[in-house]
């Protein structure tokens, strides 16, 4: 059953660096969506240069003040002004040197929270999808990782660009349209809890249609991408299959020689002569699935 706390689904045009932010920090884009804000706000170097120099100046001042009592025998007032100034130099320090670890702990919660709040609309969570949206978006999850973690993928057999650049596209498409629609049956959910007079319900079904026509739109997706994951399931097994056979045939004259040294009768292994015959078979259906796979893909493309 798939989990509500689903994989995060970033939109393709957010810059990388930002995206992995995001995916680095879900909790916080759950705290953003219930209206998390941070209390604290970043502090403007400029004051801090202006509040150090006024500080500083102060210290000067009264420092020279406090010379001048202390050259005119006036002890007590010298001890008092010079103990201001020890004052003022500790708040300065204070002050301008706060818990670094603290200081660099809040700005990256004000960072995350800034670049979340500016790509607003560009992330879906799993906590945005209801029950239905969120069993298509797993299906979805499942098809577009099937493709991706081949071996006939990382190997090059597919087109590996499109599929860099078209299976994420796909993924953030579903996603987004899956959002909406979870947003919009629930409101028209609740409208309907209400309960409904005749004229209203006129309104309601043919929105409600709207709804499953969209649904519908959003599943032919998926499964486009499931008749791809199929076609690519297919390439791999032979992909497989084929190396299996490769790694027997090089072991062939061994297991030639071992027949002619110990005397054994040679049509006790007849399958050996036809390890290359096996071999040749399933590179024409690697070839086969793999064109197989190249024309499911294009079912995807815009």
């Amino acid at each position: 059953m798939p989990s509500r706390h689903a994989k995060l689904v970033i939109d393709p045009a957010v810059p990388d660096e930002t995206a992995e932010l995001l995916r680095q920090h879900r909790k916080d884009l759950v705290r953003l969506r219930g209206g998390w804000k941070p209390a604290h706000r970043r502090r403007n170097p400029a004051v801090r240069i202006v509040v150090k120099i006024i500080l500083y100046g102060m210290a000067i001042t009264a420092t020279g003040a406090a010379l001048g009592f202390f050259q005119a025998a006036h002890y007590t007032l010298f001890a008092l002004i010079m103990t201001g100034v020890a004052f003022l130099f500790m708040v300065g320090v204070i002050k301008n040197h706060p818990d670094a670890e603290l200081e660099r702990y809040l700005n990256a919660e004000l960072d995350i929270y800034e670049q979340a709040t500016a790509w607003n609309g560009h992330y879906v969570l799993g906590e945005d999808l209801d029950h239905a949206a969120a069993a298509l978006m797993y299906r979805a999850h499942n098809a577009i990782e099937t493709v991706t973690e081949s071996r006939v993928n990382t190997e090059g057999l597919l087109d590996g660009v499109r599929n860099a650049v078209m299976l994420p596209a796909q993924e953030w498409e579903i996603a987004r349209l899956l959002a909406k629609l979870s947003g919009l049956r629930a409101e028209h959910r609740e409208v309907i809890a209400e309960g409904v007079t005749p004229e209203v319900a006129a309104v309601t079904g043919p929105l409600g249609r709207v709804l499953d026509s969209s649904e519908a739109a959003v599943l032919a997706r998926v499964e486009a991408l499931e008749r791809y994951a199929g076609h690519v399931k297919e390439a791999e097994r032979a992909f497989r299959a084929r190396h299996q056979i490769e790694r027997l045939r090089e072991r062939l004259p061994r297991y030639e020689e071992l027949l002619a040294e110990s005397g054994a009768d040679e049509t006790a292994v007849p399958e050996l002569s036809k390890l290359t015959e096996d071999a040749d078979r399933l590179e024409q259906a690697l070839r086969d699935s793999v064109s197989s796979a190249r024309d499911a893909f294009r079912y995807l493309e815009p």
